[in-house]
Formats: structure tokens, C-alpha cells, sequence
């Protein structure tokens, strides 16, 4: 990915996914269970602090977004995140299951989560 405008698309669309999904968490979650007939949490701040969490780091990504190489050292957090989610996300998956309402964002994440990488590693000689 040595193309700065596809990594900068790329941390755009992440930002912009991770933003919605975080605000869509954050408004709404209840409408968000329902559809999946998952139980809520027994208090809101479970999924209110998460939602924020990934506000903050759609935040982070449209600013890697607009200077992928000079922001590039932000990019590992970027990856943690990802891998922290798939981790946790795949582990259960596999092992107990998991509802069907976390599985398709352990998917996109880990596509991100690779793609932060590969990112990453393309830009290490542009510093």
C-alpha cells in the first residue's frame, strides 16, 4: 500500500465506520439487541463506555486519515484495537459461540486490522 491516497481512504472509511458505530451504540443500542435478540447489558455505561471508545478512535483514524505519514505512529493503536476485538470476538465464536450480532464486526474489523498493517509497513521508509 505505498499509495498515500488509498491509506488515506482507508482511514477515512474506518473513521467514518467506526464513528457510526460507535454513535449508533451510543443513541441507540436498545433498537440495536432488539434486532439481534441479544440481552442488555444490566446497566447502560457497559455499552455507552465501548460506544465512546470508538468514537474516540474514529477520531484517531480520520486524523491518520488526513496525514497518513506523519500520523503513521498512531496506526499500531489502530491495529491493537483491531486485534483486541477480533481476538475476544473470535475466541468465544469458536469456542462457546457468540451471538450473531458481534460476528460481522469481528470480520470487517479483522479486514481493517489488516489493512492498518500493510499500511503501517508501506509507510516505515516515508518518515
Amino acid at each position: 500500500m505505498k499509495n498515500i491516497r488509498l491509506i488515506s481512504l482507508l482511514f477515512y472509511t474506518s473513521a467514518v465506520y467506526d464513528g457510526l458505530l460507535g454513535i449508533i451504540f451510543l443513541f441507540f443500542p436498545l433498537s440495536l439487541y432488539k434486532v439481534y435478540s441479544v440481552t442488555f447489558p444490566n446497566h447502560n455505561g457497559y455499552v455507552q463506555f465501548p460506544a465512546l471508545l470508538l468514537i474516540i478512535f474514529g477520531i484517531m483514524f480520520l486524523n491518520i486519515a488526513r496525514k497518513p505519514v506523519q500520523n503513521r505512529n498512531l496506526m499500531p493503536y489502530g491495529i491493537l484495537l483491531k486485534a483486541a476485538y477480533c481476538g475476544v470476538v473470535f475466541v468465544y465464536w469458536f469456542s462457546i459461540n457468540i451471538p450473531d450480532m458481534w460476528k460481522p464486526f469481528a470480520i470487517i474489523d479483522l479486514i481493517f486490522g489488516i489493512l492498518f498493517y500493510l499500511s503501517y509497513r508501506s509507510l516505515q521508509n516515508n518518515n
